[in-house]
């Protein structure tokens, strides 16, 4: 059996997507152009029900730009987790609303809705779930109550890219959708990010905002960004999109396998009607899980992943007062294994063994 080092994620990066670049480079129109636009069709037409997308340089730019676009400002809240990376409340405070931080559901992960119907006041315009680990949100709880006070859904959707729920694709739901391309999510283009929307109104504020304000050169509408996204990341992107239904399915059957051989440690649960695409394949190690993952890498050599550790409500750049126990719990407890598309069945069979000799050992 191997010794090779297993990560936690592995980017499949192949000829395809160098030939892809190199037809960009040798074009000599390497800006935002034909390949973005392309890319913008091929993934509305993909993956979110035809819904308007805009692609941009990075998915916190999408969740910023989206924010704006959608009317959020100063004196604006919105609800997000504090079980997430930091990207989602910054995109808030950036815009110059403040946001406040809710509980998850302990089983999936994702915002609590009963404990978001508790947090609404007269200054929350929106609620903004994350689609953690690649597992769908409660949509249908958030929506009711989103519905019975008046207030927009926002999707954080950076690790979903494919999940559903009840038929319904993940960044169909809300006024609008980001997905992240960094280099590690199921697809990338390098670097980048995708928003999505059913609104004409915030598709065109969108394409305003991540263009200095501007449709037609040197006619500013407004004040703007330099958020666009190239030609050559969206080429990379424009390759990864034709295979990552066939990368989510290994995801899938690679969790399938643990969740058939793991022992000793917490799972992941799917809901009904769910599709979970894996981004992050996380268990929960209730004693000393820092440990389980040190030993993981040293005696075992498999790398893993804590997404994540520190709450939001706890960093220094917010620094809020909230309990939120859920959180506080899986904050401390779980741990992402490899699921990524590169494991072989001898690397799945390694993590399998050692993570239950571990977990029987008591790490």
């Amino acid at each position: 059996m191997s010794n090779e080092f297993i990560p936690a994620a592995k980017p499949i990066i192949g000829d395809a997507e160098r030939d892809a670049v190199d037809a960009v480079l040798r074009s000599g129109m390497l800006a935002q152009g034909s390949e973005v636009a392309a890319f913008e069709e091929e993934f509305s037409r993909s993956l979110v029900d035809g819904r308007a997308t805009v692609a941009v340089n990075s998915g916190t730019s999408g969740l910023h730009l989206g924010l704006l676009a959608a009317g959020v400002g100063p004196g604006d809240e919105v609800i997000v987790p504090s079980f997430t990376f930091a990207a989602t409340a910054n995109a808030v405070a950036l815009t110059g609303a403040t946001p406040v931080f809710a509980d998850i559901e302990p089983a999936h992960y994702c915002l609590d809705a009963d404990h978001v119907a508790g947090l609404v006041t007269e200054r929350t315009k929106g609620i903004m779930p994350v689609h953690l680990y690649g597992h769908p949100a409660d949509m249908p709880g958030l929506t009711e109550v989103a519905s019975r006070n008046g207030l927009a859904l926002y999707e954080d959707a950076a690790q979903a890219h494919g999940a559903s729920l009840h038929g319904t694709p993940v960044g169909a739901f809300g006024t609008f959708a980001m997905f992240s391309l960094y280099p590690t999510k199921n697809m990338t283009s390098g670097e980048g990010g995708m928003v999505c929307t059913g609104d004409a109104e915030v598709e065109r504020a969108l394409r305003l905002l991540r263009n200095q304000g501007m449709r037609r050169q040197y006619e500013n509408e407004l004040v703007g960004f330099n958020a666009r996204m190239t030609d050559l990341h969206a080429a990379i992107g424009r390759t990864q999109l034709e295979r990552v239904a066939d990368w989510t399915a290994t995801r899938q059957a690679n969790a399938r396998y643990f969740d058939t051989h793991l022992e000793g440690v917490g799972t992941p649960a799917v809901a009904d009607g769910a599709v979970h695409v894996y981004h992050q394949y996380t268990i929960t190690v209730p004693d000393d899980r820092d440990g389980f993952a040190t030993a993981l890498r040293e005696e075992h050599g498999i790398g893993t992943g804590v997404y994540y550790p520190i709450p939001n409500h706890r960093l220094p750049s917010f620094a809020r007062e909230a309990e939120l126990p859920a959180t506080e719990r899986a904050a401390a407890t779980v741990l992402s294994l490899p699921v990524h598309p590169g494991l072989d069945d001898e690397d799945r069979e390694r993590i399998v063994t050692a993570v239950n000799t571990l977990a029987k050992a008591g790490a």
